[in-house]
């Protein structure tokens, strides 16, 4: 065969090659021309709260309960009232025996009447006395012993009246009478008892303004001055709420729980009864303000924290260092490297590179900064 016959027959080979050359360069050209564009979710950090709200429950009392006692000792006859019953002044709450001491009354009217007469007696020496030495009949020495002896009988009756309007007093005693308008809230001695002075037998709710009592944890307690406006809620009733007031703040921790005791203030209102369940809540500043991400946008460069964030104008990712203050149920609590405004990928850190473009998927959900302890995640 000639050369040229060869050449000729080797040109549509070479042909197919350039063209394939071509197409193939054509391709990469396309590959390199078409760019990733990765669709990611995201949040936005919200603006932080100033303030976040505590909520403590507690019983609804009378501001002043008085524990009644009897004022003398003996054995309980008779008891008059029961819980939950109303008692005005006056009403005559129990009673115990009081055979003893109309004993005393009589014994104390008998020395009075001997007193008495004792003192007839010397009033009528004393102005014997008196006569003869006006008479110079007895020297001035008996008409001063008669008077010092009437004298010491007029104190000894005083006295005997004394003891009788005492022993009259203990007799009144024995009947243990209501001294306000209340309701009677305890009973902690019946019938057939023998009770000190002094020891309660009945507790009276005294009518009037009425209040909550809740127990506030020491670190809390900060939060609570006498003064401080709360809201008032009601277990029995979700649509009764009233303004109420801090009163009064333990000086000191009960030793057992390690609470304080905080009494609120509440407005006199009908609905609200003895007993009842209420919830008190307050506001409280936020010291310490700290951002609140999903554990999964949460990632990991060269040993430190970072978070990739989204940039609204070239909608491109960019990795951003963060400290981390701690880890939560419902996500990561994030000190510093975040502020209002910022888009964050929540998922699919592991697929982000730098200025790697992105779409946004699904709009954008809002973390909001928060205290430390708040729920801070609510959607958009």
């Amino acid at each position: 065969m000639s050369l040229s016959h060869s050449i000729i027959r080797r040109l549509p080979v070479a042909g197919l090659v350039v063209a394939a050359l071509a197409l193939a360069s054509c391709s990469q050209e396309k590959a390199e021309v078409k760019e990733i564009i990765r669709p990611v979710k995201v949040v936005e950090i919200a603006q932080a709260h100033d303030t976040r709200m505590l909520s403590y429950s507690g019983s609804v009392r009378a501001r002043t309960e008085s524990a009644l006692a009897f004022r003398v000792n003996g054995k309980i006859t008779e008891r008059l009232v029961d819980i939950g019953q109303h008692v005005a002044p006056g009403n005559v709450l129990a009673r115990i025996d009081p055979t003893d001491y109309d004993l005393s009354v009589k014994s104390a009217q008998a020395a009075l009447d001997a007193a008495e007469r004792q003192v007839e007696t010397t009033e009528l020496a004393r102005k014997r006395a008196e006569q003869l030495f006006t008479k110079n009949f007895a020297p001035k020495s008996q008409l001063e012993q008669a008077t010092l002896t009437h004298d010491q009988a007029v104190a000894t009756r005083d006295s005997a009246r004394s003891s009788l309007d005492q022993a009259k007093n203990q007799v009144g005693y024995t009947d243990l009478k209501a001294d306000r308008d209340g309701i009677v809230t305890a009973v902690n001695a019946d019938v057939g008892q023998v009770v000190g002075s002094g020891t309660p037998v009945v507790t009276v709710a005294v009518d009037g303004e009425k209040e909550v009592l809740i127990a506030v944890p020491e670190m809390e307690i900060a939060e609570f001055k006498p003064g401080k406006s709360v809201k008032a809620g009601f277990w029995s009733d979700s649509a009764l709420a009233l303004d109420g007031k801090v009163r009064e703040v333990a000086g000191s921790a009960d030793p057992q729980s390690r609470t304080f005791a905080v009494r609120v203030s509440l407005p006199n209102d009908p609905r609200v009864l003895l007993g009842m369940t209420a919830n008190i809540e307050a506001s409280a500043a936020n010291e310490k303000q700290l951002v609140s991400i999903p554990l999964s946008a949460l990632a990991e460069k060269d040993s430190q924290s970072i978070v990739w964030t989204v940039d609204r104008g070239a909608d491109t990712v960019h990795a951003r260092p963060v400290t981390v203050a701690k880890f939560a149920a419902d996500g990561v609590r994030v000190a510093e490297g975040l502020k209002p405004g910022d888009i964050v990928v929540a998922a699919g850190t592991q697929f982000m590179t730098e200025n790697l473009k992105v779409k946004l998927a699904g709009g954008v959900a809002q973390q909001s900064a928060s205290a430390e302890g708040d729920d801070a995640s609510r959607l958009r």
